[in-house]
Order: C-alpha cells, then sequence, then structure tokens
C-alpha cells in the first residue's frame, strides 16, 4: 500500500494531553531500564532515525526520549553538509562509521537519507546517482539488521502552519535565537519539493518500516515516539549477564 504523507495527521485531537503525559513517563522510565539491561548484556543494539522538515522538532525529541537512560549507552550524531574528507568516499561511509556498537541505543538527527532527499530537490547530482542510492540504502539497513541492530525510522510530520510559527520563534525570541538560519527560510520555499522526496524516500525505502509521528505538539510526539521503541526493546530478548568470576565460581 503506498504511503501518502498527507494522510497521517498532524496533530491527533482525541488524545487528552494530562492523561497522555502520565503515560509517556511511565514509559519513558521503562525504557530507561530496558536501555541499562541492553547496555550491560552488550548483543543488541538499536538505531533510531529522526527525518523530518525544519522546526519539526527533532532535538527537542531527543531531550526528552533520553530523560531516564544513561549517558553511558546513548550517542547522538547528527548529520551536516557532507565534508571534503566525506565527499571523497561512498555517500554510506560516514554513516558507517558512527552505527551503534552493540549495546548502545544511537539517534540520528537527520541521516543517510538527506544523500536522497537534498540533491534530489537542489539537483546537484544526477539524478540516476540517486536513483541507486534507494536500493543501496536498504542493503545497509539490512546489513546492520543482520548484525543484532533494531533500526527504528520516524518522519516527523509537521503541519506548514506549525512550522512558520516555530521558525518565527526563532526570530522574535531571544533565547531561540541560536537556533534561527537563514537558509531554513530558503528551503521553506521548497517545502512541497521536499515533501514529495520524502513520500518517495517512505515508500521506497520501506524494508524497514517508517513511522509517522503526529509532529505538531511535543508531547504527542513524544508519547509516540517513545511508545514504539518502548515495544522495539521489549522484542528483544534482553537479559542481565550472568557473574563472570574465577574467583566467585561454584
Amino acid at each position: 500500500m503506498k504511503i501518502r504523507i498527507k494522510d497521517f495527521p498532524t496533530f491527533e485531537k482525541e488524545w487528552e494531553k494530562d492523561k497522555t503525559s502520565k503515560e509517556t513517563k511511565k514509559i519513558l522510565k521503562k525504557l530507561g531500564e530496558l536501555q541499562h539491561k541492553m547496555y550491560a548484556q552488550n548483543k543488541y543494539s538499536l538505531l533510531i532515525v529522526l527525518q523530518g522538515t525544519d522546526a519539526s522538532g527533532k532535538d527537542g525529541l531527543i531531550r526528552d526520549l533520553l530523560r531516564y537512560c544513561d549517558s553511558i549507552g546513548t550517542k547522538i550524531h547528527s548529520f551536516r553538509k557532507p565534508t571534503e574528507e566525506e565527499y571523497a568516499h561512498d555517500f554510506l561511509w560516514r554513516v558507517h562509521q558512527v552505527a551503534p556498537r552493540k549495546g548502545d541505543i544511537r539517534i540520528f538527527i537527520r541521516s543517510h537519507y538527506e544523500d536522497i532527499l537534498v540533491p534530489s530537490v537542489e539537483k546537484y547530482i544526477p539524478a540516476s546517482v540517486i536513483e541507486e542510492r534507494y536500493q543501496l540504502i536498504n542493503d545497509f539497513e539490512k546489513l546492520l539488521e543482520h548484525n543484532g541492530t533494531r533500526i527504528l525510522k520516524f518522519f516527523m510530520h509537521v503541519s506548514k502552519d506549525v512550522q512558520k510559527r516555530r521558525l518565527m520563534e526563532r526570530v522574535e525570541m531571544e533565547e531561540k535565537h541560536w537556533k534561527h538560519k537563514d537558509g531554513d527560510w530558503t528551503t521553506r520555499e521548497k517545502y512541497d519539493e521536499y515533501l514529495e522526496v520524502y513520500e518517495k524516500i517512505l515508500n521506497r525505502c520501506n524494508d524497514v518500516p517508517w513511522h509517522v509521528v503526529p509532529s505538531d505538539r511535543n508531547w504527542q510526539k513524544l508519547h509516540f515516539v517513545g511508545e514504539k521503541v518502548l515495544k522495539s526493546l521489549e522484542g528483544l530478548d534482553l537479559q542481565w549477564p550472568g557473574l563472570i568470576s574465577e574467583k566467585f565460581r561454584k
């Protein structure tokens, strides 16, 4: 079935905030417990991929999602424009270097999908090269999963009106000036083009399934993602490792 982004809500009207927030707190505490166990077991890893338009709330989500997790065993990597060294290698070279090691949760703020998204819209890479990248990414993600890495991919779905309000807050609020980039407004002018490419990505790179997150409200976004992450960790055979000791061997 074809994924159409417009069919997904940016805001869930039926969710009640206080009730949902209480449930979210329980989810996040349990997530922290399982993250600690996964780190100790050192058998599995989790890769969380966050994609979305500017001001969809990726950074804020991470801060809240990891509230009860240990800083040891959780790592965050933000993908920006490739460096000269990265350009000198294949496009997945820089991604594979920061894939999670066993026991870790690694969060990608943007990801390897930027190497399809941006050049598709800005047209600085031949379409034939971009076309090959869809299957290369599918194969790459299968390789990671084969090595014990569970992958969760989230598209942060924010309405155009809410995006504009959040971008304006970066201009008007002193404590958010540091977030402002003129380029975000230039990108916004191509909002529909970017969304069209995102939809293509969601459909063609869905061997590891995507989750479309309602992101107009931070509390809804956190609940949605937290629930998916917890379910994924609960699906792993997480066990506390046994004692390894010559001195206390029975």
